[in-house]
């Protein structure tokens, strides 16, 4: 029970710390004139992973490789099949013209190129982690020269112009408490995990792309639950895929800067990555048929249901 209460505690001190580290990075960044285009497309994303990114350097570095490689695809695989599908069965998503062009082939490249580089030789090495930020940076850059020419067809998050008026002292505050409830939730949360997965008699890497996916998936989820029932633009397709290229790229590619992240848990590249490649596969024709543009509500069931088979398969 004990264990089950440092995972929760951990969870919620994620929470909590990413929330605090997206106002205090969305108050700098207008302090720094920087547009509300650029804020919503990078800054949001690099501090909405946060907590992916602190979970999966604690956990490498306290050789628990396979929680920081199963954060990111469980957590991959739980934004589309979780939250995506929940979101899509409350109310049909509209999908725009970025997605075919441009957010779904990176995705798909990007988790490719994972799955490739961990299957060469079991390991995330430290130049192949360097090769995933460059990537990254360029994949960012195109993003934001195509935001710049379509500014219609581009879905930037909503960014809170009441963050403009924040003053130093809280924008420093807030990124203290923010940091501080990362490191300590990640810590929570890795040693819960470990505990909670010796006392099941399961291996980290169920505990890790099962408990740990879901929980940090859970302020996505709940802001797209939210935005679904007041029939606002819901956090689209767009931002979720977003989510899932910052995972990998910046999650996994800084933690193996840091530390090299090996497989020691064959069911990562037998099993696991080939979910989340499926997952993010399914969505093109999904978006397509049978109506161009649009992610209909038993498409959303459909997602649903593969996530519920997933999880029933990992145990």
């Amino acid at each position: 029970m004990e264990n089950i209460l440092y995972v929760l505690g951990g969870l919620v001190l994620l929470v909590l710390g990413g929330e605090f580290l997206v106002r205090a990075s969305v108050g700098l960044s207008f302090k720094l004139n920087i547009s509300k285009m650029v804020i919503g497309l990078t800054v949001v994303s690099f501090a909405t992973s946060a907590p992916e990114l602190l979970v999966s350097i604690n956990a490498a570095i306290n050789d628990s490789p396979a929680i920081a490689i199963n954060n990111v695809i469980g957590s991959n695989i739980a934004n589309i099949g979780l939250v995506l599908g929940i979101t899509a069965i409350i109310g049909p998503m509209a999908v725009n013209n970025t997605f075919y062009k441009l957010t779904w082939p990176a995705l798909m490249l990007f988790s490719l190129i994972i799955y490739y580089f961990l299957w060469t030789d079991s390991l995330l090495a430290r130049w192949e982690g360097i090769l995933l930020l460059i990537a990254l940076i360029v994949f960012l850059v195109i993003l934001l020269r195509s935001a710049q020419k379509n500014k219609d067809d581009i879905d930037v998050e909503e960014v809170d112009d009441a963050a403009a008026t924040i003053s130093y002292g809280k924008i420093f505050l807030w990124l203290a408490i923010g940091g501080a409830a990362l490191y300590f939730g990640s810590e929570f949360l890795v040693d819960g995990a470990k505990a909670v997965a010796q006392n099941m008699g399961v291996s980290e890497g169920v505990i890790s792309i099962t408990m740990i996916a879901i929980g940090t998936s859970v302020p996505e989820l709940a802001a797209s639950i939210i935005a679904a029932i007041k029939k606002e633009k819901a956090i689209s397709l767009g931002n979720l895929i977003g989510s899932n290229i910052f995972n990998i790229a910046s999650v996994l590619g800084i933690t193996s800067v840091i530390t090299e992240i090996p497989v020691i848990e064959p069911q990562i590249l037998a099993r696991d990555i080939f979910w989340m490649l499926g997952f993010a596969f399914i969505l093109y024709p999904f978006a397509y048929v049978p109506r161009k543009f649009g992610i209909d509500r038993y498409e959303g069931v459909l997602l649903f249901i593969g996530y519920i088979v997933f999880i029933y398969l990992v145990f």
